[in-house]
């Protein structure tokens, strides 16, 4: 595990010497909840509560899709890449360094977010709210992480980028990420149960909120992470076995 911690850091470090983008992953989410939730929805506790989570969300999403998606298929054209393969460490090592320094910049992102929910808007959480959001944030997490780690591995660099943000924006609007529980137009409330970003965004706002998740999009969310999962790990064995056959 020490091993993997300091792949970790030499990854926080390395991302830490561009600003910009730490920045980058924290702007979106955060120029959202500036433009759209705390002019429309700031004075109403539980739209601002439901409307935060969103955005929490959708800095999930941003960062999950975007920080191994692009990140990945960026190291990959790296010479340091294929020689760190061949240490005695092995993958693995690499691997989780690189999931959790992801993690680390994912949780940065969310806190401009919460930040401007808290401070200009009458959005609340108690404590034990918060620590069920902080689960289901991880939770939601995990098939955009994957789906980043299959993007990464399966694309160079250019087409990594096409695909993420080809991805993101009809998941989070097919999701109802750009709307209020209930308030979507019709046709995204049909669909969203069955994108894995309504199941993650129900998570949360069931952990802050009094909200009722919906089985057909609990289920949706476990499918999704699963294949994610499959896909990322034929995606990283095809990598593997290019690089070395």
């Amino acid at each position: 595990m020490s091993l993997a911690l300091t792949h970790a850091r030499f990854r926080i470090l390395e991302t830490a010497r561009i600003p910009v983008a730490v920045v980058g992953g924290a702007f979106f989410p955060a120029a959202s909840m500036l433009f759209f939730v705390v002019p429309f929805a700031g004075d109403d506790p539980a739209g601002a509560t439901y409307a935060t989570a969103s955005m929490v969300m959708f800095a999930v999403m941003t960062s999950s899709l975007f920080t191994y998606g692009v990140g990945v298929a960026e190291d990959r054209a790296q010479p340091w890449d294929p020689y760190s393969r061949t240490l005695p460490a092995g993958p693995a090592v690499a691997f989780t360094g690189r999931v959790l320094s992801g993690l680390t910049f994912m949780f940065l992102s969310l806190i401009p977010v919460v930040v401007i929910g808290a401070a200009l808007t009458a959005a609340t959480a108690s404590p034990v709210q918060l620590l069920l959001a902080l689960g289901a944030v991880v939770l939601g997490a995990l098939p955009f992480t994957f789906m980043g780690l299959a993007i990464g591995y399966s694309l160079p660099t250019k087409a990594a980028l096409a695909v993420a943000q080809i991805i993101f924006f009809p998941l989070a609007f097919g999701g109802g990420l750009l709307s209020a529980p209930g308030d979507a137009p019709g046709f995204v409330e049909t669909i969203a149960p069955f994108l894995p970003t309504r199941g993650a965004a129900e998570l949360l706002w069931a952990a802050v909120g009094d909200f009722t998740v919906s089985a057909t999009a609990m289920v949706s969310l476990a499918a999704w992470t699963v294949a994610a999962a499959g896909l990322a790990a034929w995606a990283h064995r095809r990598d593997e076995g290019a690089r070395f056959s």
